[in-house]
């Protein structure tokens, strides 16, 4: 016998036993259930990328004038699963584009779009021939044979179930789209949601429904009841009351320890809290549940009593790292600060300290914010933390002079800084920092890739009056945080309704309001008759005096104060109103906290053509990592795809799409071809879109 011939068989033995990373594919929303946006492939190198070209595109033919596509899509089996603009799930071959089939839910329910806005992907189960493609369309869960593209009658309603329902609640007409897609484990599906940002927000429990049935499994209320610990932390009986506290941004699981990791947003009302004064529990926290039961194991809060929307913006990333010469299993999550909290994933310890720093406090009347926020020691922030005078953008003298002019009356140069009557600069911004595309955790070199947009907004505060009218008051207390209390909007993302009876008669505006329109969700859960009073109050109509009676638009409770619109600080020419670069790409090394790179992410091609170097832009998706050494990512407003070297953040290749990826990308290999797909939706104040494109060598 070959001497060699035992230790060639202990290798083999060792080889087939090792456990299946699952980074050779791309089965679910960030490539991987850890949330690594990592993929083995290695047929598309630094020596070879320049040669990329368009292997296939696919266009969905259902875009609107505003309409978007913030789906990452996933591959199994050769096919490959996405939505379209207006919410339609689909696939393809994946190697040649071709259509195999395409779901329209619009027929399945007999009416019309109510549930505008986006999704960013979708689910896959099977077990033996069973093959599933769970998703979501407003408040409905989907579940489709993953060949055929047919609902499954035994699902729930003939293939759907409604979100609505099963949330340990008296009530059930909310808005609800669910826009990122739930997590795979064993036989369950666990998701969160997307609520309103007011004071008629659902609340924004945690839920499993089983994959076959659609029936509830089980449910963690972040917002506590009574006996249940965190409820404390919160005024009495405000689970009756305050809703949101949700997950939006995804999750991440380690199928291992059994253990699903749930970052939650703020709860409502944002920017005012006086009706949950307290800590609030769970929201802005990093949940540990159990993923068999939803038992909460260990929560972390990153921002308490938030009245700045601080919400979670992305699911983290499951890393292991070498801490005082021991492999330690983390979780790092990204926020809009611009930090990465890196926690144990077994204990919720932080790997770095996090010490609490005193803040300003409120002035509002009836708000008790809190008087310490947590800050972490490492890693080192992406992004700039503090904006004053000498971060105003100075490009030329006249835009230095613009925004000095737009702020003289603000508050600014601190982070957490309260919401106030005065106004502030909010910095860094509401989308962040770090958005909803998620980072990217590089095997080889143990950094963490994130971009980040570098943008200041406004917050301005007013007192909530009684209007004498009624339709005015239904306006101030659903859709003046979008479109501000004068109605001129924040355009292109919020436009204007000034004008509005210019354009559309009662019948369109009610549907509208009714229904949704591309980014602009449904407002089903507003009672029909403060609809009426509202498009009355849009287009000029007077109401009725007995109409007046019948407003129920304030909710259960009403706001003392509301934020005055969502409004990013620009120059008139539209640019960021801080000094460049204003969007960039970071690689951070997990171990040692440390920053590795930076690189600037997207071009303005006026100024550069102006002799200014490239500033950045803002960016809305994220980025992809693979084994070629190279960083993928589009994001950005000037319609490009990118990579760059995964080693010093070197810009390698780029090419144009045909409209802004708004979204993450997906990297796949078949028969060892290597593919990277984006979608192309545009929005976000850029050109709309309806494709998918592939690169290839």
């Amino acid at each position: 016998m070959n001497k060699l011939y035992p230790f060639l068989l202990i290798i083999l033995i060792i080889s087939c036993s090792k456990p299946d990373s699952g980074y050779d594919k791309w089965e679910t929303f960030g490539g991987t259930k850890d949330g690594a946006r990592y993929s083995e492939a290695t047929e598309i190198n630094a020596s070879n990328v320049k040669q990329l070209k368009i292997a296939w595109e696919y266009s969905t033919g259902d875009a609107t004038e505003k309409s978007q596509i913030q789906c990452q899509p996933i591959v199994v089996d050769g096919i490959l699963y996405a939505t379209s603009p207006q919410v339609k799930a689909f696939a393809l071959d994946a190697v040649t584009g071709k259509e195999l089939w395409s779901f329209n839910p619009y027929e399945l329910l007999g009416g019309q779009n109510s549930w505008a806005g986006t999704n960013r992907g979708v689910s896959y189960w099977s077990e033996g021939e069973d093959k599933r493609i769970l998703y979501t369309a407003g408040n409905w869960l989907f579940c489709l044979d993953a060949l055929t593209g047919k609902p499954i009658e035994s699902f729930g309603e003939g293939g759907k179930r409604n979100l609505q329902k099963d949330l340990d609640y008296d009530k059930e007409e909310f808005f609800i789209v669910s826009n990122t897609p739930g997590i795979i484990y064993k036989d369950k599906i666990i998701m969160g949601m997307r609520l309103s940002e007011g004071l008629d927000a659902a609340p924004g429990h945690v839920r499993a429904f089983n994959v076959k049935s659609g029936k509830r499994d089980w449910i963690f209320h972040t917002i506590p009841q009574p006996g249940e610990e965190g409820y404390e932390t919160w005024e009495k009986d405000s689970y009756k009351n305050v809703g949101a506290a949700n997950n939006w941004a995804g999750m991440a699981l380690d199928e291992e320890r059994e253990i699903v990791y749930v970052p939650t947003g703020t709860a409502s009302y944002d920017f005012w809290g006086g009706y949950r004064h307290g800590q609030n529990l769970y929201a802005n926290n990093i949940l540990a549940l159990n993923a068999n039961t939803g038992e909460r194991i260990w929560n972390f809060q990153a921002v308490h009593h938030d009245i700045w929307d601080r919400d979670f913006p992305s699911n983290p990333t499951l890393a292991t790292v070498t801490k005082d010469g021991k492999k330690v299993d983390v979780i790092a999550q990204t926020s809009k600060q611009g930090y990465v909290y890196l926690l144990n994933r077994v204990t919720g310890e932080p790997i770095f300290p996090i010490e609490e720093v005193e803040v300003p406090q409120s002035t509002l009347a009836g708000e008790q914010s809190w008087p310490t926020q947590p800050k972490p020691s490492l890693p080192e922030p992406f992004m700039r933390q503090m904006f004053d005078e000498s971060q105003v953008n100075d490009i030329s003298p006249e835009h230095k002079a613009d925004i000095l002019a737009q702020i003289k009356d603000k508050s600014y140069g601190n982070m957490w800084l309260p919401p106030s009557e005065k106004g502030h600069v909010l910095f860094p911004g509401m989308d962040g920092g770090a958005e909803w595309g998620g980072a990217s955790y590089d095997q080889e070199t143990g950094n963490l890739i994130v971009n980040a947009n570098i943008m200041p907004w406004i917050i301005d505060m007013a007192a909530n009056p009684k209007y004498e009218n009624a339709g005015q008051t239904v306006y101030a207390n659903n859709c003046a945080n979008c479109h501000g209390m004068n109605l001129k909007g924040n355009p292109p993302s919020f436009p204007s309704l000034i004008s509005l009876k210019e354009k559309y008669k009662f019948d369109e505006v009610y549907n509208i309001i009714t229904n949704g329109k591309g980014a602009m969700p449904a407002f089903k859960h507003v009672k029909e008759a403060d609809r009426k009073l509202l498009v009355n109050f849009l287009l000029g109509i007077e109401n009725e005096s007995s109409d007046k009676q019948e407003v129920m638009g304030e909710g259960p409770k009403t706001a003392q104060f509301l934020m005055q619109g969502y409004k990013r600080l620009l120059t008139k020419d539209g640019y960021p109103g801080i000094k460049p670069p204003w969007g960039t790409l970071t690689a951070i090394n997990l171990a040692s906290g440390k920053i590795a790179w930076q690189s600037v992410l997207g071009e303005f091609k006026e100024l550069s053509e102006k002799g200014i170097p490239p500033t950045g832009t803002e960016n809305y998706g994220g980025p992809v990592t693979t084994a070629g050494g190279l960083i993928f990512i589009a994001a950005t407003k000037d319609e490009k795809i990118r990579a760059f070297d995964k080693y010093k953040g070197k810009l390698l290749w780029e090419a144009d799409l045909p409209a802004s990826g708004h979204a993450t990308p997906a990297v796949y290999e078949i028969n060892g071809k290597q593919f990277i797909v984006i979608a192309c939706g545009g929005g976000k104040g850029t050109k709309s879109g309806d494709k998918y494109v592939a690169f290839s060598l």
